[in-house]
């Protein structure tokens, strides 16, 4: 019996091709035929495996969460959260980099997506492991979701643009700025690395009050 021309389709490869597709033409460019021109085959046949172009997203998106690391969070010792939080954070952030046109979408939240609800549970679970009350546990995963996801959504160095007049005549302490698209990828990584050790630190001062205030009732 001849082969197919094209492989038989399965949900991973449908997901593997729209990501490849948003990562190089953007967001917009996902549809059910644009995706089907794109794997060789009709659309019709891509509702077998996503009935929505939403369930297909929702697919997409949930396998770039996959991406992070969450073995930190696997068994975490009381008072040692701090670690955990950089590694996650860090690898979290390096996942949304990767893939900078799902940021959006990705902010809405976890909905019903496994790899979402699987990294919040494991987040606020070695949170609370580590001594942090739910209340604050909570707060501390909404904190460091909203910090990634901004640091992840565009380049600040990237928006000045390589031109030393634009800054010269008005803007006298923007004299270097027409160099920060050249090194865009350092001083983003160092802003984002700047924030994160300011969080941590912050986070730290607040726990110890918290457990010397608790000793002290």
């Amino acid at each position: 019996m001849a082969r197919p021309r094209n492989p038989l389709l399965s949900r991973e490869r449908i997901v593997a091709a729209a990501l490849e597709l948003v990562d190089t033409e953007g967001l917009a460019a996902l549809s059910t035929r644009r995706l089907a021109a794109v794997l060789g085959v009709s659309g019709p046949s891509l509702y077998n495996h996503f009935a929505t172009k939403d369930q297909l997203l929702d697919a997409v998106v949930d396998e770039v969460v996959g991406e992070v690391d969450l073995s930190m969070w696997e068994s975490v010792d009381p008072g040692a959260w701090a670690g955990p939080v950089t590694a996650w954070a860090r690898s979290y952030r390096a996942a949304l980099v990767a893939h900078p046109n799902l940021v959006p979408v990705l902010a809405q939240g976890p909905g019903r997506r496994a790899n979402s609800l699987r990294l919040a549970d494991a987040v606020f679970g070695g949170l609370v492991d580590a001594g942090w009350p739910r209340g604050d546990a909570t707060r501390i995963g909404a904190l460091m979701r909203y910090f990634v996801y901004g640091s992840a959504l565009g380049s600040f160095a990237g928006g000045f643009v390589d031109d030393q007049e634009i800054y010269a005549a008005e803007y006298p302490h923007l004299g270097q700025a027409h160099l920060l698209a050249e090194h865009s990828r350092s001083v983003d990584q160092g802003a984002f690395d700047t924030g994160l050790t300011a969080l941590v630190e912050g986070l730290a001062l607040q726990y110890q009050r918290a457990r010397s205030a608790r000793a002290g009732a």
